[in-house]
Parts: C-alpha cells; structure tokens; sequence
C-alpha cells in the first residue's frame, strides 16, 4: 500500500464511510432503534431519520403535471456527545461520518468497524451490495489569487473569450475507473467570502464500489484500503504542491 503525507491541518470537514446492504423482511424501524442501547454511552443522541423522493410527471393531455411523493422513516441517527460523529443506520444501510477535526484514517475506520459489528447484531444484513468513501474537503485559498489551477488542477475553465470573473459556480464529474471496479465522483463548488483575505473552495471525493456478496464473509473492510488509495490520489493528483503548503 502507498504511504501518504498526512497534514496537521488537514482541509477534511467530514468524511464518511457508507455501507449498503439487503436486509431480512422481517427486520423493522424497531430493530434499527434497538441498537443505540449498545452504543449509548458513546452516542447518546438519537434521531429519527427520513427519505423522501418526488416525482413530477405530465401525462398525455393533462393540464397540470401529476405529483407523486414516496418514502417515510427509514432509520436513525445516533450522534456522539460533542456531536462529532454520526451515525446513521438505515433500513438500506449504515454510515458513519467524522466531522472536522480528522485525526487519520486508522482511527476513522476502526471507530467505524466497530460500529459496524453493532449494526450486524440488530440489523443482521444478508447481502452487501456497495461501499463507498466519501471526503468533503473545504481548502481555503488566499488572495490574491490568478487562477484556481495555483492550487486545484480538476477545475472549471472559462472560455478565453469571456469575461474571467467568477461569483459561484458547481461542477460534478462522474469517472468510472475500471482497473480498480470503482467510480469517483468529483463535486467542487465555492462558498461566500466572508473575509477578504481567503476564498473557501470546496472539494468533495466519493469514491464507490458496487457489488454482491454476503456480510458474513467481511472481505469488503480490506477493499475500503483500495478505496481509500484511490481517494487518495485524486486527491493529491488534484492538488499542487502550493495548496498543500496549506495544510502543513
């Protein structure tokens, strides 16, 4: 495996490590519920969580489109004490996130691990079918600055021609990488400037793979490692030397 340069002042303002699985028909909200007993100490809060879906849709000589809304209560969210880590178990699956301050991944992903075994015993997930990681990194650019690729290289360009001013703008790419039976998604965006002297841009990585297999084999924590590798080198390969004198 590479070796990575860790940063004292990593830009990491979550990260988080998501699970999907197929789980029995007999497995309900209450079974989700059950599970912060083990955890309570840890995770003293709990909440209700929620998906809901619209669906917008005109028919053939309808004057006003049809609106259909699906989804309800589909889990929990049991938040630490200093409401740094979350956790969510859902009736599709389980995350756990880490807010901003990161410490290193080992600890990220033991600390997830471990609350996965809890998830096992009251969920008890027949099938995994993707995992993924995703890092919201939010880098602080000073200014002045002559253009976005001094730091970030995967970035929007204007076209010459035009005016080279830029307010806001979003940007996401979608890159299967087959060699490793992965996708990244690559969303960036930038936040108001609340102080003259930096432009917060936001760099968010997820990095997922779908597949099938049953939970009981496990072998899905060592592909997190390759995942995590791939993130990795979006991540630096995305970055000049200059954004992370930042984070030093």
């Amino acid at each position: 495996m590479p070796t990575w340069e860790r940063f004292p002042n990593a830009p990491i303002t979550e990260a988080l490590l998501d699970i999907r699985v197929s789980l029995p028909e007999t497995i309900s909200l209450s079974n989700l519920e059950g599970m912060q007993e083990a955890i309570k100490k840890r995770y003293p809060h709990k909440k209700p969580r929620s998906s809901n879906t619209i669906r917008v849709e005109m028919k053939e000589n309808a004057t006003e489109p049809e609106v259909t809304r699906t989804g309800g209560p589909d889990g929990f969210f049991f938040t630490s004490a200093d409401q740094k880590q979350i956790i969510q178990a859902r009736m599709d699956g389980f995350t756990f996130s880490r807010l901003k301050p990161y410490d290193r991944w080992e600890t990220f992903r033991d600390e997830a691990k471990e609350i996965w075994g809890y998830y096992i015993k009251y969920a008890v997930p027949t099938t995994v079918t993707r995992i993924a990681l995703r890092y919201v990194n939010r880098i602080e650019i000073p200014f002045p600055m002559r253009d976005f690729k001094d730091f970030v290289t995967t970035t929007p360009e204007i076209a010459p021609a035009l005016p080279q001013g830029m307010t806001e703008f979003f940007m996401r790419l979608v890159i299967p990488e087959p060699n490793r039976k992965a996708t990244v998604i690559i969303n960036q965006t930038m936040e108001p400037v609340e102080s003259g002297s930096k432009l917060p841009f936001i760099f968010d990585i997820d990095v997922f793979r779908v597949m099938s297999f049953p939970v009981s084999e496990g072998e899905f924590w060592g592909q997190f490692e390759e995942l995590r590798d791939l993130k990795n080198e979006v991540f630096f390969k995305s970055t000049t030397a200059k954004a992370r004198e930042l984070f030093s």
